[in-house]
């Protein structure tokens, strides 16, 4: 029995980004590895990374990569002083898969295919004996004889180290579903609640955003205020970005503002910039209201848009307000956008009086939104919130309550924005852990003879 339950070195649950760099780090160090993925295949949410390309990481240099994710973020000074983009892009490079830089740092194959990522993983864990069983989900984990036991549905797996890699419980169709958490707190850990971030948000105002369902906007600026939208002063709407990974820090009651490009949809706000509001904004609706203001016109002031707008409504004659919006707007903003300023849309443009150019003006430059709550944690990109950092060392991913448990991925509370910031941090924890793993089980498995 002594020898059944040291069979297998070290046990990875989940087959994601970090759970197959942890699997593959491990047996390169000699160790003898499992890997338990729950669903049909691995590697399932880097397929759809990046929309299928896989942004694997980021050029930019390591103090801003680390403000990306917020205050947690100096939580990987070590691990990224190990084991960072340079050596990631290294470690793909050696499997044949070169990279491409594109806009914002983002760092992609030049294949464009996320399969390619997957495939190179796969050849990393094949090259040490890693015995992948998928279809297996972990029921529990627990300790026995100084090591632990693994219970799936159908089978029983001892090893001398565990790695948790099962991710958040964001896209369940990969298989995140917070299993990593629930086994965690079994275990004994503190579990930071979670929270969905990089997700789509609703609004009150759902008519008026169904309305304009499908228009895609690019260079404006959306900005998150704590209060009822119709309570919100315009004016303090920022010229620069606030938020993660800004310099700039926000006061109320200003959340965080973004530049760039964003979409309607039927229930609401989605797109890059709203996205990366995101967790801040589901953070805010824990305390209180929060709308959004969304400035069409960012590169000009209020007063020289007033004045563009006052010369092209006098210049128009007999030309309707809706033609005349065809010069500001997307034309399937324009019957919303004068429903809202209460003007037939008819109604010529010397007609136009100045109370209801006031009212265009005031949505061209504050479009104003109620925000009601972000979509379910199940739509969400990412995950905010896991096991508790203070009880994780940084160095090896080692679990500081339970001996021989480690931690890599979304599992634990690190998330981070757009661009390619995840995966690093999934890779380099998924590193760290497999390392620090393989080495624990060798000087247990060394005890043992003696």
């Amino acid at each position: 029995m002594q020898n059944e339950s040291r069979d297998t070195d070290v046990i990875v649950v989940g087959g994601g980004a970090s759970g197959l760099m942890a699997a593959g780090r491990a047996a390169a160090l000699g160790a003898r590895v499992v890997l338990l993925e729950k669903t049909d295949s691995v590697g399932k949410k880097i397929l759809i990374s990046g929309k299928a390309r896989c942004n694997l990481t980021n050029s930019a240099d390591l103090k801003d990569f680390i403000s990306m994710y917020g205050q947690n973020g100096r939580f990987l000074y070590s691990v990224f002083s190990r084991f960072f983009r340079p050596e990631l892009l290294e470690f793909f490079e050696g499997f044949g898969l070169k990279t491409k830089i594109e806009r914002g740092g983002r760092i992609f194959p030049v294949s464009d295919d996320a399969r390619d990522v997957v495939g190179a993983l796969k050849k990393y864990l094949a090259c040490g004996g890693v015995r992948i069983i998928c279809s297996a989900p972990v029921m529990s984990v627990r300790l026995e004889n100084g090591g632990f036991c693994v219970e799936t549905r159908t089978q029983t797996f001892r090893a001398r180290r565990v790695i948790i890699a099962a991710g958040g419980a964001s896209w369940p169709v990969t298989g995140t579903t917070g299993d990593g958490c629930k086994i965690s707190a079994a275990l004994g850990h503190a579990i930071v609640s979670l929270r969905p971030a990089l997700v789509p948000l609703m609004v009150r105002e759902q008519k008026l955003a169904l309305a304009m369902q499908g228009v895609s906007l690019r260079n404006v600026r959306a900005t998150a205020f704590r209060g009822e939208a119709s309570t919100i002063n315009a004016t303090l709407t920022p010229a620069c970005d606030y938020g993660r990974g800004e310099r700039k820090i926000p006061r109320p009651p200003l959340i965080e503002s973004r530049f760039g490009e964003m979409l309607f949809t039927h229930f609401g706000l989605g797109g890059p910039v709203i996205l990366l509001m995101s967790l801040s904004v589901v953070e805010a609706l824990e305390n209180g209201p929060v709308a959004i203001l969304i400035d069409l016109k960012p590169a000009v002031t209020r007063e020289q848009l007033r004045k563009r707008l006052l010369s092209d409504l006098n210049a128009a004659g007999k030309r309707k307000i809706s033609t005349i919006l065809k010069e500001y707007l997307p034309s399937k903003m324009i019957d919303p956008m004068i429903g809202l300023a209460a003007i037939d849309p008819d109604k010529p443009a010397h007609q136009v009086t100045a109370q209801e150019r006031e009212k265009i003006l005031e949505n061209l430059k504050a479009l104003r939104f109620n925000i009601r709550k972000a979509l379910p944690l199940q739509k969400a990109i990412v995950t905010a919130g896991g096991v508790a950092l203070d009880e994780i060392d940084p160095k090896t991913m080692a679990s500081k309550i339970v001996p021989g448990l480690f931690f890599c991925g979304e599992v634990m509370d690190i998330d981070a924005d757009t661009g390619g910031y995840n995966l690093q941090a999934a890779f380099s924890t998924g590193w760290a852990a497999g390392e620090a793993a393989a080495h624990s089980a060798e000087k247990l498995k060394k005890r043992e003879t003696i």
